[in-house]
């Protein structure tokens, strides 16, 4: 049985957690904010304190990325899933245009489809392990990209397709991992239980003047529920506040990774980490005699999380369980994929020595699981 192995001591990480979301949260900022706790958890969402950590975020995020003059930072609960169904009802005019590649880029497709006030989107597919590519498209008014696509490791460009129509990019988990020119969106969306290296329940978009302005043109001119309402949401995020109460315990881990981040170097140093690490994963993969980078294009291979094929001697389920076993936890492929593969995330606050001994324990086990 797979989960009888143990790995020797030399191959274990010293941290476990490789899942793509939600990701590993560091210990000295959990630390943190249990000495915080006393006079924030627990305490008014109106109140000095937590907007405090509101403005903490959004400060931090825009010094992160590196925003444009008239770019707001904007947030509030839901997650990015919220995210797609706001964008329906307050960036899309109407009509939108798709890059669907994976789970995730397909599920905003579906949203908009869905919607009875606007036209259906145009969508444009490839096969898994590949993006395509958004052409300028006449009635189009907002082109939605997706940088990575977390179920199949694939990241794709962030560039806009037409001088016209907006660019809404769904960044969960890309964003503080992979690098971008924020000029080349208007609406760059994300959670923050990936790179931010926090919990879930929360959205944050990175929002233009062209983003802003066509949320106010929309603003009434359709039902647009208050959870949705992104007029609203960029009106508290002003004062730096949500809508409605936030989780405050992730709103503080999130600001203490991007602190730490900035105080790192900034998204040019996390993206650099990253890819590092990475590297890693991908060159021993191509070496393996058994494993092999199931985004073949070089190019398209995502530098935060990584997927890996495995030949079928080699169950990928099996070595999943005996790594979870060992404390190594959420490798597994993507469930609606079905491949004989792991996915493995290598976001910031992952220590680049624990990727080393990841592959090797993956090594390890497989040699006893049929390699």
């Amino acid at each position: 049985m797979p989960t009888t192995l143990s790995l020797p001591a030399a191959l274990r990480p010293a941290d476990g957690r490789f899942g793509p979301g939600p990701s590993k949260v560091r210990q000295d900022a959990v630390e943190r904010l249990a000495a915080a706790a006393p006079r924030l958890l627990g305490t008014s969402h109106r109140q000095r304190g937590v907007k405090d950590q509101v403005r903490r975020v959004r400060e931090g995020l825009a010094t992160l990325f590196g925003l444009p003059d008239g770019y707001e930072v904007a947030l509030g609960n839901g997650g990015a899933t919220l995210f797609w169904d706001a964008a329906v009802c307050c960036l899309v005019r109407r009509r939108s245009a798709h890059a669907v590649f994976g789970e995730f880029s397909g599920k905003f497709a579906a949203a908009v489809a869905a919607a009875p006030f606007l036209d259906d989107p145009v969508v444009v597919e490839s096969e898994p392990g590949t993006h395509p590519r958004l052409e300028a498209h006449p009635e189009v008014d907002l082109y939605a990209l997706t940088h990575c696509e977390t179920s199949t490791g694939v990241a794709m460009p962030v560039r806009r397709p037409a001088p016209g129509g907006l660019v809404a990019v769904d960044a969960t988990s890309a964003a503080g991992g992979l690098a971008f020119d924020p000029a080349e969106a208007d609406a760059y969306y994300f959670s923050p239980q990936k790179c931010f290296g926090s919990d879930g329940g929360l959205w944050v978009a990175l929002l233009s003047p062209g983003a802003l302005e066509r949320i106010h043109e929309l603003a009434g001119t359709r039902y647009q529920p208050a959870m949705l309402d992104l007029a609203l949401a960029v009106e508290n995020s002003s004062k730096d506040q949500t809508y409605n109460t936030p989780a405050i315990a992730t709103l503080y881990l999130m600001g203490e990774q991007i602190d730490w981040m900035n105080a790192n170097g900034g998204l040019a140093w996390a993206a650099k980490d990253c890819a590092a690490k990475a590297a890693v994963i991908y060159d021993w993969a191509t070496a393996s005699p058994y494993a092999t980078p199931f985004v073949s294009d070089p190019a398209m291979r995502s530098d935060v999380v990584c997927t890996i094929d495995f030949a079928e001697p080699v169950p990928a389920g099996d070595v999943a369980a005996a790594l979870r076993a060992n404390g190594i936890v959420d490798v597994e492929a993507y469930r609606k994929l079905g491949r004989n593969q792991l996915r493995v995330a290598v976001f910031p606050a992952i220590d680049h020595a624990d990727v080393e001994r990841l592959v090797a324990a993956v090594d390890y086990l497989a040699e006893r699981l049929g390699a």
